[in-house]
């Protein structure tokens, strides 16, 4: 999966928890929201510089990427044959470190519980 396909992917997908999602779908989605938060700033930096005591643009982005972006997590950890309720865990910070180790795992070969290797259903 390429950048475009993850984007598209993320994009169609946005409240699909029920899937599995490759590395690169979610590693290159988290690419994409950066990119985004970065450029949000930029553009509220231009825009709204000393006008406000907030940044709306930032806010904006991150309150329509919020939801994508904890699907692609969970269908992360179900290619992995987590739940996704281990998503909560980075509310304690620590958890935080866990949560990206098996983010990074490769997924489990095959079917599982959650649906067919993401990987190999694209060859």
């Amino acid at each position: 999966m390429n950048f475009r396909e993850a984007v598209i992917s993320g994009l169609a997908r946005g409240a699909d928890f029920s899937s599995r999602a490759s590395r690169a779908e979610f590693w290159y989605w988290l690419l994409l929201v950066a990119l985004g938060e970065i450029t949000a700033a930029v553009l509220d930096t231009a825009i709204f510089a000393y006008h406000i005591g907030f940044s709306p643009l930032p806010s904006l982005f991150s309150l329509l990427a919020v939801l994508p972006t904890a699907a692609v997590a969970a269908r992360r950890l179900h290619d992995t044959d987590r739940s996704g309720w281990w998503l909560v865990i980075a509310c304690t910070g620590v958890g935080v470190l866990p949560l990206l180790y098996w983010q990074y795992q490769p997924g489990t070969p095959g079917t599982n519980r959650f649906g067919p290797n993401p990987e190999e259903a694209t060859d």
